[in-house]
């Protein structure tokens, strides 16, 4: 399975203030690192597909999003050209992530079975409702539809991105 070539960690919303930060509603388990003083990122404008470098000057956090100042921009004018863009880093300085962590591109896509063998769909997204992450499953057939399936060890079983693969053990409550 190859990685993509750029990760997303945020997403612009708008201007903030009259010195050219902007606010960054995060996406992702990394902000600190991703958004410290001296990181290098990568600014995809709405609508371009052509990368603006960027390098961040300070950030904070601020009503549960980023407030970010890069270098390269000095004004609130400068910076209105972002809005709606996403920040990405090269998908090589991905975080290396710990054993049962995976990056979302990861398992969107994978197909889901039951320890018994049943297919029972493909994942198509991934919510982050709170206490675990919660799976959704697009569901063929009969069942069609969406099934959500939360990412806790009573259901899945096993996890092999390498094969774009996830078992679970299916327990009453699930449909």
């Amino acid at each position: 399975m190859s990685a993509p070539e750029w990760l997303t960690v945020g997403y612009i919303s708008k201007p903030q203030g009259l010195a050219g930060e902007v606010r960054v509603k995060v996406a992702t388990d990394f902000p600190e690192q991703r958004f410290a003083s001296g990181e290098a990122l990568f600014v995809f404008p709405k609508g371009e597909l052509k990368p603006l470098q960027v390098t961040v000057a300070h950030s904070r956090s601020h009503k549960g999003q980023y407030v970010v100042k890069f270098r390269e921009f000095e004004t609130v004018d400068e910076v209105e050209q972002l809005r709606g863009g996403e920040i990405k880093i090269a998908a090589a300085a991905a975080h290396a992530l710990d054993e049962h962590e995976y990056y979302f591109y990861e398992i969107v896509g994978c197909e889901v079975v039951t320890t018994d063998g049943e297919r029972v769909g493909t994942i198509t997204d991934i919510l982050q409702p709170g206490a675990n992450d919660v799976w959704v499953v697009k569901r063929q057939g009969a069942k069609a539809g969406e099934l959500y399936l939360p990412y806790i060890a009573d259901v899945v079983k096993q996890v092999l991105p390498e094969q774009k693969k996830v078992v679970i053990e299916w327990m009453p409550g699930l449909e």
